[in-house]
């Protein structure tokens, strides 16, 4: 397979397919339940991918080419969550609302916070409002309070009975911190500077989530960073772990850091292994650190996000270290995933699949599957398309 033009693929597939058929020009915001042709499925709207896709056209708009009706199709999301997406008692943002905007579901998660500060961010650096630069701030804010205030977030288990931790904060913490910070500067929320809570995040996963003794990057812990061995503390992610890993990669490209690099790559090395399928090839959706059963039925289906996170994992790898393994995974990544989840005749990728590749169903879109993923691949693939010149030699 050829290298993929990943900029074509963005600007000429992906994301016309979105305008196309997402965009709501009649109530605004982004509809993203759609089915293979872009017809529309179901009409209920996710929150967080009002903040997604807000973030992915103004980005496009700040970093590609100033095309206005990226910029309106950004505004038209983010006016979206602001008339309809805060509930006014608390504050917080819904899950889903219906199409015109009533609320329909509150999840006890703060992601939607999560999303809604990157795209506030990024419409700063659009627009230079300084409304949108408070409002990043006041949502990274609430994330941060909502994930890591003790007791804010209802645990899954009875926390006097099983303590437990998940990464996905920490690693969501990060992400977030990177994009307030490319956006508005190594600005302080809460008192403490973008860039010191990415140390901080880096610093949770590496000491408490990664077991370089079990060659694994942990889904779930106990308090104290143990394995638990049940059906949730034994589960693993590959797809999470992997996009985690291109976190902190992204991190020590920015920074020239090698002892980050390395802790990276040690984690893109233990995910791949433990979730690349060597019968049919793809990635695994779930396993089990110890091999055993898992309790997911889902858990060896395929599904388009963690392909796109491998992809950019294993392209920032091999441009920092030359390593052929590193180009030998983003080939085989690359090639299994465009023959299998792209659509050529019309256009988008399918979200789900089967472990031997074949489709689950023709969903484009869900309140799950978006203009994100699959778009924001491409375009960090894109912006990764100038050779490193000086390979850092891990």
């Amino acid at each position: 397979m050829a290298e993929v033009n990943f900029g074509r693929v963005l600007l000429e597939d992906v994301i016309p397919f979105w305008i196309r058929h997402g965009w709501d020009r009649i109530h605004g915001g982004m509809i993203t339940s759609l089915s293979r042709d872009g017809s529309i499925v179901d009409t209920d709207k996710s929150i967080w991918f009002q903040g997604r896709a807000a973030w992915m056209f103004a980005t496009l708009y700040n970093t590609v080419e100033p095309n206005p009706q990226w910029l309106e199709i950004a505004e038209s999301c983010i006016g979206f969550l602001e008339r309809h997406g805060v509930q006014e008692t608390s504050g917080k943002l819904y899950f889903t609302v219906t199409r015109e905007g009533q609320p329909l579901r509150m999840r006890r998660y703060f992601y939607s916070e999560s999303f809604a500060a990157i795209a506030y961010a990024a419409m700063f650096q659009a627009s230079n409002l300084e409304r949108y630069r408070s409002a990043a701030i006041r949502m990274f804010e609430a994330y941060l309070l909502g994930c890591f205030h003790s007791g804010t977030i209802a645990s899954k288990t009875d926390p006097a009975t099983r303590p437990m931790q998940s990464i996905g904060p920490w690693m969501i913490a990060m992400a977030t911190a990177q994009e307030l910070r490319a956006n508005l500067g190594d600005l302080e929320v809460l008192g403490v500077a973008c860039s010191v809570w990415i140390d901080r995040c880096i610093e949770q996963i590496e000491t408490v989530f990664y077991k370089p003794e079990l060659a694994v990057l942990m889904e779930n812990v106990g308090a104290d960073g143990q394995v638990l061995d049940h059906f949730d503390g034994r589960q693993l992610n590959p797809g999470h772990a992997i996009e985690c890993a291109w976190f902190i990669l992204h991190e020590s490209k920015l920074r020239k850091d090698k002892r980050l690099g390395g802790v990276g790559l040690a984690i893109l090395d233990a995910m791949w292994e433990r979730g690349w399928d060597r019968e049919f090839g793809g990635l695994y959706y779930f396993r089990d650190v110890y091999s055993k059963p898992i309790q997911e039925y889902w858990h060896d289906m395929k599904f388009w996000w963690p392909h796109c996170e491998a992809i950019i994992a294993t392209d920032i790898a091999r441009r920092l270290t030359n390593h052929e393994r590193y180009h030998r995974w983003h080939q085989e990544v690359c090639q299994w995933s465009f023959d299998r989840f792209g659509d050529p005749e019309h256009g988008e990728w399918f979200g789900y699949l089967h472990r031997d590749a074949r489709r689950s169903n023709d969903l484009k879109g869900s309140l799950w599957k978006g203009p994100f993923h699959l778009p924001r691949m491409l375009w960090y693939c894109m912006k990764l398309a100038e050779p490193i010149k000086d390979p850092w030699g891990f």
